[in-house]
Parts: structure tokens; C-alpha cells; sequence
């Protein structure tokens, strides 16, 4: 069926937001060639049945590879991330702060429902997974891509686990013609972010077989935060004050560890060394001023990380006679991604070591406090992905009568081999030696221990000597003593996914009405995982998050049945009638069993009029990560309701009495990381946490409803228009408790229960801000509550009739998210929390996602312009000056002012030119009117005081496309 051909089939009422995936091979869920000269049978994504004209009743969005060579993104997670029904990005290049096996990775989170629930196909078959169920599209180069299927419904039923908000099926290039090589340059109008990428395929069909093979190597540099105002400080560009040492401007709210040093004498006083001074006499300090001395940890931090990625594929087929053909396909992918943030901010208190009265760079000559951030050894990550991925299988046909069945059998294995590479925490053990007592040997050089007694191996440190001056016991100078106490981490993880899978379909008879289709098939699958962080960490070592190793695996047995029954056929209001019907049944090595349904219908009354629905059972097992992970450290953001600048106590009486009740003085403020007052909600803890996993975990339990029409006029040529009502519902979901919620419960909300679930410190009349903080909470993994999500998907696409001056087409996509509500427990005091159109630290869940693109081309021009809208948010209010709504009161937080932040769109442009040798070369630039979203200091997905899935700024590139 030739292309042309298909386009006008779908012109007469084929579902104009599904993609038929023409097959060259059986039973495969990838289209293996765009271009066959028979009418073949299809699958779309969704389902699993075999048909030459069957329709669907889910609604599926295609990214074509003409869309991809149209955009100037270039990874497949940026491509998935900017379709309507993508939510925030689960782990954002921004959010430097992030730790964790994921970060470094990229993912796609559909409907705001998280990444884990959403499931990602390579070809119909599962991508491997990480410990937590989270699929890295980092880790797949965007030349094997031909297209990419976005199910927008849920489908368990179908794929079995993970597929509650939806399915991506990144669908492979196959039967490549020759030879095809690429190159792509970009670079941000400011300094940092510099993209290239190179690619070449190549690809030959013969009688009997084909393959095509092909590599990609890509590299994307860091972007540092102190180059663009949003982020050069830690509250933004509005708040700053002046730097009394160089005369320029730095925001307020940076770290009280600065990498200048502060010494505490025993009155608890705070004293700095003077710029060059002599650090052993107290004549050369003063009394330590936050305005000058403090340091910026964000001129250090990375606003996005660098990536750097190698990878190999390829894959072939063998017709081994007319009706049994063998095909496999091979993946390798290498990925690396940098990520830094500033020195470690070191504290001798409350966890750290003093610097000993015996040290010979202490001017006290008594046992003294010091907070020193180590700037000359900023904290990098490097984080490195090994991905191995091979399927082999066979794929057949046989006739039973007149009737066509096809069938295939494959495995399928998935290898994820993982390595953190961490600089920059320090040793404990030889922080203690290097500040401990120390003396000047006979022959000038300082040394650890005392005279006669001299320890081994370690060289003394003077944390008072700031960043940039050299001396005795200087990290700026001395070599020896970083490498002494900066020790050199390793993390690692595996995951493997081995699948056994067979499946056959065809049609089981006919009737008036038409064919009766079905599939069915088996599936074995085991999941593998384990992620060891280095022993020093696990011990708890370093200065490095503490955490035990998570390891485990699960196996289960599934078979599924489908069935497509045709009801009515060409008569008046029922052009066609059909439903579609499946059901899954899945035996966990861990839980047991659970069975999961879907039922959909088509109706046409008329030619041009398609009405759709489904209604659909699923469920998310719980991940090796959530019943075997070890419990770990964390510094969770958090925004204690006591606070008397921006908690809730501060507008609400009922919170001011409860903390009053508790002891918390009423000028109480929460300490940030640094030792410093928190500024503003949301803020990093000076304490560590704990969380950790649960093994009596059950599945969450999903329901999901889908209603649309699709309208092709024939009257109107190339238009069609589609309309889709949605709803989700996940009950039981696995949740671990934030922090904050925990306070809220007690606080907020009076549920007693909760107030014993943390502890605070005493009162510290020597240190007053150190008094009455969160110093430990342990948050676990439970089944409780529910989440629940609803909103309508619109789809606009129109090309125009051909003219003199070229073809034009509009294609244009609208998601509007009618609620996202979320219950975090059982409790029945616990009032709903309502995520729709908030912004936190999680994310920003805008009301409505819009993209609206127009391509033209004229023989061998083109060019295309995308808008990509987000619509506003509201935040919690951390300046008054910047509170559009000092007055709100909702049910959760009840009365907190809230500042509400307006719609921001980007625009994209590209013009390329088809060149006579069959090249082509494309000019292009993303964001091309440089537009910057507004500051937001609750940092949804960022460490800094902006949405961290918006553009950072104009991104120019350019690419040059041959073919041989």
C-alpha cells in the first residue's frame, strides 16, 4: 500500500490519531517498512490483534520521523516530553541536588502520575527498567527511531504492569536502503549547553533477509547556573545585596559555610580571616558578616547537566521458508551525564570534628567550632549507563480454511549495568587526623599528631584559610591534603529483564456483521535488580549520603485473551459497531495473582463521525526498589508550618496554637542547609532523614475511562479533529510521606498520631536557630490513599489543498486537566490535596499543555514554526512584596498566601533545503524569541528559583543530512 494511498484511506474515516503500523513481518508491533505493495494486516499500538482495516478505540499520538527531523531535539526523552499529555519531568537536568540511582537518566511521565506508571516499549517488548521501575529514553539514540507511539490510555490489560497513565512504543528502523549519515550542531546564544551529534545508518534487503545496522555518538555540555540571572544565586535576581568586598551583587540566602572559613570561639561568636591575613593570630579576624563573607554555593552548582553518549544497533530478519521467519535486533548504548554542585559545606557540629586546641593553626588555643565549604573540590557525579539489549525470536503464518493466523516466539533480555563516580565528600576518619592536634617538625613542615608521635599518612588542614590563599595546610595549595581528604566514591547497579513471550492471532470466524478477531498469548518475565553504594557510604564514612544496598528480584507468569467482535455493519447510524474485549491474568512471585480487563467500543454512525471509548482495570507491581531497597539518608526539602516567616502558623491561629502547645517559641525559624534560616518554603534540611522500602507492599489498583469522537469531514479534505474525555483513579498507591506532610498532619491538620512520627532538638540558648528543628523523621514505603486525575485531550490536524506556493499542514494538540488530587494516607482527617494547576518541588502540574505546529514545503524547501504553551500556577508566597494572593485559604494548608504565575509559550523554528547531491541541510532555532519563565521559588524540578522543565534560553543548531 503505497503512502499516498494510506493517507487517502485515512481521509475516509480512519482514526486520525492512530498510526496503522503497515508490517512486512508477522505479529511484530512495528511498522517494518513505511512503503509495501500489498494491503498487509496492521497492528496499532493498544492492541494486540492483527487486522488489514481495523480501527481503534484508544486514542494513540504518533511522532512520525519527519516530526523528529523537524525539531531541534535531540534525544527521545526531550522529544515524548513536549507532547501535551507529558507531564513535569520526573528527574530534571536542573535539579542538580538530585541523588539517587535514576539521576543522570532521562524520563517520561505521562498525565503528572510519575514515571513508574508509565510503560515504555522498544517494538511492542519492554525497555529494561531500573530498581524503582523507571525507564531511562536517554539511553536510545534518536537515529533508530522511525516513529514514536504514545498510548494515551491505561492498558494493563493488555502490557500487564506499569501501564496505568499510558504506553510510549518507540517503534525501530528497519529495512534501510544504503547508506545515510548525519551531523547536528546547537548552542545556547549564551555561553555553555554546546550540542553535536553524529550518526550514520546503513541498511540492505535482499530475497530472503534484511538488516540495518548504525551508531551515534552525542555529547551535550554543562550549562553553569552563574550564568543566567535566574539562577546565579539561591533567591534569584529580585533580593540582592551588595558584596562589600568587590562591589557587585549577590543575592541573600546563600550558605553560612563559606569557603572563607568562620571560626566559633566559646561565647559562640562567628570570626573570619582577613584577606591575607595570618590565620594562627586572632588580630587578623573580624567578626564574620553575612553580607560579605557568606558564600553563593550556586556559582559552583550546574543548571544542566552535561550528557555524553555512544551507541550501536542493529537489527535483521531471515524468511527461513514462506511462512517462518527468523528476526533479531541488538542494542548498545553508553551513557554518561556530569553533574556538580558547590564544595561540601563542613560543620564540626553537630556531626563533625572540632578543630582540636592543640592543632597548630588554632589562634583560640581552646577546642573550636568551624564551618568551612571545601570550594576547591566541588561535588561531581558522574554517572555512567551500560546498556545491552537483545530480542531473537521466530515469526510465522499458517492458514486454518480460508483464515489467516500469524504467530511468533521470542526472548527478549535487557541489561542495565550502572556506575557513580563521586568527588568531592569528605573522609571523616581524616577530616578528625588533619584538624586534630598538629605541630610545626624541625624542619618547617607542619604535621599530624605531636612531636615524636607523628601520624602516618596525613597531612593537617587549616580550614581557616580561605579559597585561593596558599599556605601550610591550604586546600587551595595542597595537593596532598585534597587527595587526603577527598577519598574517590563508586556506586553501582545492575537490572536485568529476560522475557519469554509468545503470541498468535487471526480471525476465529465471520458473521454478518463481519470478522471476529482475536489474539492471545503467554508471557514469562523476571526482573533483576541491585544497587550498592560504596562501602564508605554504606558505613557512613564520608560526608556523602549514607544508604545500605538495595538487591532482589520477582518473577511472574501472564496469559492474556483479546477479542475485536464486529456488532453492526452499513446500516443507517451504525456504519460500524464493534468492541473490543481482553483480559490479563498475572502470577507474582511476590504478591500472587491479579486479573486486569478492558473493554472498548467503536461506534460510527455516519462515514465521518467515529465515537470512542474504553474502560480499563490495571495495576503497577511494586518494584524491586520499593521491597527490597535499604533504607538511606536524605536532605528532604521541607517547609515547617511553625516557621514564623512563611509556615503556616503565621496566618493560621489554630497552627500558632498547636505549635505553642508543642513548645515552639513564636519567632521560631526553620534552619536551612547551611546553618542558615530558611527563606523561603521548600527549603533543604540541615538533618538527615531516613527512608526506606517496605516488603509487604501490595499493588497499586488502577481504573481508567476514556471518551472521544473523532470527526473526519469529507466535505473538508485533510482536516480531522478528535475530542477525548479521560480519567484515571490508583488506589492503593505507594507513597512515601513527604516530611512536610508529616508536620502538616500534626500541625495543620491535629492528627495527633502524626506528631510522633519526628523530633525536634531542645532549645540552644547558645546557637538560637539550631533550637527546636526537625533534626530526624523515617519516612517508609505504604499502600494508602489514592491519586486521581481527569481532563480532555483535543487534536486539531489540517493540510491544506495544494497550491502554487507549497503545502501547508496544522497540527495542533491541547491537554486541559480538569483535577489531579492526591490522598497520601488512610487518615480521615487528612483532606484531599489538590496538585492541579500547583507548583512545587515535584513539579509544576499546569492546567493546560497546548503545542500547535505549521509545516510548509515547496519542492525541495521547507519549514516549520511550534508554539509550546503552558499555562500558569500557583505557589506558596515567600516575599510579600511577590503575593498576588495574600488571602488564600484552601483546605490542605488552610489560610497561606499564595503569588500565582502567569502562561508562558516557547517558539520553535526551522527552515531546511533538500540539496541536489541528496542531502539536506536544516537551520533551526528552539525558544527563538529567548523567552524566560518567570522566578519560582518553590523550584518545581530545579534547584534554583525556576521551572526546571522550561527552556533556560535561544538555542541555535543546525544540521546536514546525507545519503549515499
Amino acid at each position: 500500500m503505497k503512502q499516498e494511498k494510506f493517507r487517502n484511506l485515512l481521509r475516509r474515516g480512519m482514526l486520525p490519531m492512530a498510526i496503522a503500523a503497515v508490517l512486512a513481518s508477522p505479529i511484530a508491533v512495528a511498522q517494518e517498512s513505511q512503503e509495501v505493495t500489498t494491503l498487509d494486516r496492521m497492528q496499532i499500538t493498544g492492541s494486540r490483534i492483527r487486522s488489514v482495516d481495523m480501527e481503534t478505540q484508544q486514542p494513540v499520538i504518533a511522532v512520525t520521523r519527519a516530526d523528529i527531523e523537524r525539531q531541534g531535539f535531540t534525544s527521545v526523552s526531550d522529544i515524548v516530553q513536549n507532547i501535551s499529555t507529558a507531564g513535569t519531568p520526573a528527574i530534571s537536568r536542573a535539579d542538580a541536588l538530585a541523588s539517587g540511582e535514576e539521576v543522570g537518566g532521562q524520563y517520561v511521565d505521562l498525565r503528572n502520575l510519575g514515571p513508574q506508571r508509565t510503560l515504555v516499549l522498544i517494538d511492542g517488548k519492554r525497555m529494561g527498567i531500573s530498581s524503582a521501575g523507571y525507564s531511562d529514553l536517554a539511553s536510545i539514540p534518536t537515529s533508530v527511531v522511525e516513529r514514536i507511539e504514545v498510548l494515551t490510555d491505561g492498558a494493563s490489560a493488555i502490557y500487564g504492569s506499569d501501564a496505568i497513565a499510558g504506553v510510549v512504543n518507540i517503534i525501530t528502523r528497519k529495512n534501510v536502503e544504503g547508506l545515510e549519515a548525519g551531523a547536528y550542531i546547537g548552542q545556547y546564544s549564551r555561553d555553555g549547553g554546546k550540542k553535536q551529534i553524529y550518526h550514520a545508518v546503513f541498511g540492505s534487503t535482499g530475497e530472503r533477509g534484511a538488516f540495518t545496522m548504525g551508531a551515534e555518538y552525542s555529547k551535550e555540555d554543562m550549562v553553569m547556573a552563574r550564568d543566567y540571572a535566574f539562577s546565579a544565586a539561591s533567591n534569584g535576581p529580585r533580593h540582592p545585596v551588595p558584596d562589600m568586598y568587590n562591589g557587585k551583587v549577590r543575592a541573600n540566602g546563600w550558605s553560612a559555610t563559606t569557603e572563607k572559613g568562620r571560626l566559633i570561639d566559646s561565647a559562640g561568636k562567628s570570626w573570619t580571616l582577613n584577606p591575607g591575613g595570618d590565620s594562627r593570630n586572632m588580630a587578623d579576624y573580624h567578626p564574620t558578616n553575612p553580607l560579605t563573607d557568606y558564600s553563593n554555593p550556586n556559582a559552583q552548582m550546574a543548571l544542566q547537566t552535561g550528557m555524553e553518549r555512544r551507541s550501536f544497533f542493529a537489527n535483521g530478519s531471515y524468511d527461513i521458508n514462506d511462512k517462518v521467519k527468523f528476526v533479531a535486533d541488538a542494542l548498545y548504548t553508553q551513557r554518561e551525564t556530569l553533574q556538580q554542585i558547590a564544595g561540601y559545606p563542613y560543620q564540626s557540629g553537630p556531626n563533625g570534628t572540632p578543630l582540636s586546641a592543640n592543632s597548630y593553626f588554632n589562634p583560640l588555643g581552646t577546642q573550636a567550632d568551624f564551618l568551612r565549604r571545601t570550594w576547591e573540590v566541588p561535588r561531581q557525579t558522574r554517572s555512567e549507563l551500560t546498556t545491552f539489549r537483545f530480542s531473537a525470536g521466530l515469526q510465522g503464518s499458517f492458514e486454518v480454511g480460508e483464515r489467516i493466523w500469524d504467530w511468533d516466539a521470542s526472548y527478549m533480555r535487557n541489561e542495565n549495568t550502572g556506575t557513580k563516580t563521586g568527588t568531592g565528600n569528605l573522609l571523616k576518619s581524616h577530616v578528625a587526623s588533619a584538624v586534630g592536634p598538629s605541630f610545626r617538625d624541625t624542619d618547617g613542615v607542619v604535621r599530624c599528631g605531636e612531636a615524636g608521635k607523628v601520624i602516618a599518612g596525613c597531612t593537617p588542614w587549616n580550614p581557616m584559610l580561605p579559597y585561593g590563599q596558599a599556605g601550610a595546610g591550604s586546600l587551595t595549595s595542597d595537593a596532598a591534603l585534597r587527595a587526603y581528604l577527598f577519598p574517590v566514591s563508586h556506586d553501582t547497579s545492575k537490572t536485568i529483564t529476560d522475557v519469554y513471550s509468545a503470541n498468535i492471532t487471526g480471525t476465529l470466524g465471520s458473521w454478518q456483521a463481519g470478522d471476529i478477531r482475536m489474539a492471545a498469548g503467554l508471557e514469562h518475565r523476571k526482573e533483576s535488580a541491585s544497587f550498592n553504594p560504596d562501602a564508605m557510604n554504606q558505613a557512613g564514612l564520608t560526608t556523602d549520603l549514607a544508604g545500605a544496598s538495595t538487591s532482589g528480584s520477582y518473577s511472574l507468569n501472564e496469559a492474556y485473551l483479546e477479542f475485536d467482535v464486529p456488532l453492526i455493519t452499513d446500516k443507517t447510524f451504525a456504519k460500524e459497531l464493534a468492541i473490543d474485549v481482553a483480559g490479563r491474568y498475572s502470577d507474582y512471585s511476590t504478591f500472587g495473582n491479579t486479573f486486569n480487563s478492558k473493554f472498548g467500543v467503536r461506534w460510527k454512525p455516519v462515514d465521518d463521525v467515529l465515537i470512542r471509548g474504553t474502560y480499563a482495570t490495571g495495576f503497577r507491581a511494586p518494584t524491586v526498589s520499593d521491597l527490597y531497597g535499604g533504607t538511606t539518608d536524605t536532605f528532604d526539602n521541607l517547609t515547617d508550618p511553625c516557621d514564623s516567616s512563611f509556615g503556616a502558623a503565621r496566618l493560621n491561629p489554630a497552627v500558632a496554637t498547636r505549635c505553642a502547645a508543642a513548645g515552639i517559641p513564636s519567632d521560631f525559624r526553620q534552619e536551612a542547609s547551611g546553618g542558615v534560616a530558611a527563606t523561603g518554603p521548600g527549603q533543604q534540611t540541615n538533618y538527615t532523614f531516613q527512608s526506606g522500602s517496605n516488603p509487604n507492599l501490595t499493588p497499586e489498583e488502577s481504573k481508567s475511562h476514556n471518551l472521544g469522537v473523532v470527526w473526519s469531514p469529507s466535505f473538508v479534505e485533510g482536516l480531522n479533529v478528535s475530542l477525548d474525555y479521560w480519567k484515571i483513579r490508583i488506589d492503593n498507591v505507594i507513597t512515601n510521606e513527604s516530611v512536610t506532610s508529616i508536620l502538616n498532619q500534626c500541625y495543620v491538620l491535629g492528627v495527633g498520631s502524626a506528631c510522633g512520627r519526628f523530633t525536634r532538638a531542645p532549645a540552644n540558648a547558645k546557637v538560637p536557630l539550631k533550637g527546636y528543628q526537625v533534626t530526624s523523621a523515617t519516612r517508609t514505603l505504604s499502600n494508602a490513599g489514592y491519586k486521581e486525575t481527569a481532563g480532555y485531550d483535543l487534536a486539531v490536524g489540517y493540510r491544506l489543498p495544494e497550491m502554487s506556493w507549497g503545502k501547508v499542514a496544522v497540527d495542533w494538540k491541547t491537554t486541559y486537566v480538569d483535577y489531579l488530587e492526591l490522598k497520601r494516607d488512610n487518615e480521615a482527617q487528612t483532606p484531599v490535596e489538590q496538585e492541579n494547576g500547583w507548583a512545587d518541588t515535584d513539579g509544576m502540574n499546569s492546567r493546560i499543555r497546548s503545542n500547535m505546529k505549521i509545516t510548509w514545503n515547496l519542492r525541495e524547501f521547507g519549514a516549520s514554526w511550534t508554539m509550546r504553551y503552558y499555562s500558569g500556577a500557583k505557589e506558596f508566597c515567600t516575599y510579600t512584596e511577590e503575593c498576588s494572593n495574600p488571602n488564600f485559604v484552601s483546605s490542605y494548608t488552610r489560610a497561606q498566601p499564595v503569588n500565582e504565575i502567569g502562561s508562558n509559550t516557547f517558539h520553535d523554528m526551522q527552515a531546511y533545503v533538500n540539496l541536489p547531491w541528496s542531502a539536506r541541510v536544516s537551520l533551526g532555532a528552539n525558544n527563538v524569541f529567548n523567552h524566560q519563565g518567570p522566578v519560582m521559588y518553590s523550584k518545581p524540578d530545579s534547584s534554583f528559583t525556576y521551572n526546571g522543565g522550561f527552556d533556560i534560553g535561544r538555542f541555535w543548531y543546525m544540521k546536514y543530512e546525507q545519503k549515499f
